[in-house]
């Protein structure tokens, strides 16, 4: 697989946010913008090196900029996005968090402080912990736009669209993290689409009910759990076939990823990056060709 570093290009002025809810009514958001630096038109992923947490940060073909989760309060989220955006960009189109656990949002709080946010979407799930109500309180005060997703929800951007698999407003479950958001990004390139998973922390379970329901033959996997012992379902795997796995982790005390999953992984050949190993990971679709660039390698 090549491995290139590319350099980042950047912004757009305006934002269509579609929203097909479960009534199949078409919503479009508009947002207006600062000015923009020039749109990208490639594809990027970021998987970012945050520690003990998830954060993925997309840059969609036109420009426009999608954080997933925030990863722990430790400050690694912010020194990250200096990576990607520019000193004097301070604006992020839509923040996503995909279940409110300490690990996914903590580090949102301090980046909703610092930066101007288009819109911020969540779950129905709520938390009691400090941490949340501190986060709901940031966003009440800034004015910052808040959206409920739930399944049968589409986000569309030009010829990109993220289509919310997971979870229906009337589920429940015993575990929070088989109430994450799942969320699957398509981009047309050519004949095919270039398709990506993030499966915040699902379970097993929870992937293979997902795969019976749609199809989710994917280019692209975010590992869910963090490479937990009871994630990265064989018959998931099967299905997903991911050409491309990235696990989002750092120093744990719960063995992640564990040697289970790193099995079932390499058992479907896919070609395996960690944020603890390889730091900050990028993936660049250019013109179909996925390249891939792993800060510590």
């Amino acid at each position: 697989m090549e491995k290139v570093v590319q350099e980042d290009k950047f912004k757009y002025l305006r934002i269509s946010l579609g929203l097909l809810i479960t009534l199949d009514i078409l919503i479009w958001v508009s947002i207006l913008f600062p000015v923009r630096r020039l749109a990208e038109k490639n594809l990027e992923l970021y998987f970012l090196d945050v520690g003990q947490g998830d954060s993925s940060f997309i840059r969609l073909v036109g420009g426009v900029d999608l954080l997933i989760d925030g990863g722990p309060p430790n400050g690694r989220l912010e020194k990250n996005l200096e990576k990607i955006l520019p000193i004097q960009d301070r604006y992020i189109d839509l923040v996503m968090v995909s279940h409110p656990q300490l690990d996914h949002f903590g580090g949102l709080i301090e980046v909703l402080k610092n930066y101007k946010i288009g819109a911020v979407l969540t779950s129905n799930q709520i938390s009691k912990q400090a941490a949340w109500q501190e986060l709901e309180k940031i966003i009440k005060e800034k004015g910052i736009r808040r959206i409920i997703l739930a399944a049968g929800d589409k986000i569309k951007y030009q010829n990109s669209q993220l289509d919310i698999l997971s979870p229906r407003t009337s589920d429940w479950a015993k575990d929070i993290n088989d109430l994450s958001l799942v969320a699957l990004l398509q981009y047309p390139y050519i004949l095919e689409n270039v398709r990506v998973l993030f499966t915040g922390d699902i379970s097993g379970k929870k992937e293979k009910e997902l795969a019976d329901l749609y199809d989710l033959d994917v280019d692209i996997l975010k590992v869910s759990h963090h490479g937990s012992r009871f994630s990265s379902d064989s018959a998931f795997l099967e299905e997903a076939s991911p050409a491309v796995s990235v696990i989002e982790v750092g120093k744990n005390s719960y063995g992640h990823p564990t040697s289970q999953a790193l099995a079932r992984l390499a058992n479907f050949s896919s070609q395996v990056y960690r944020t603890d190993n390889d730091g900050l990971v990028k993936l660049l679709i250019d013109g179909g060709k996925l390249r891939v660039y792993a800060a510590k390698q």
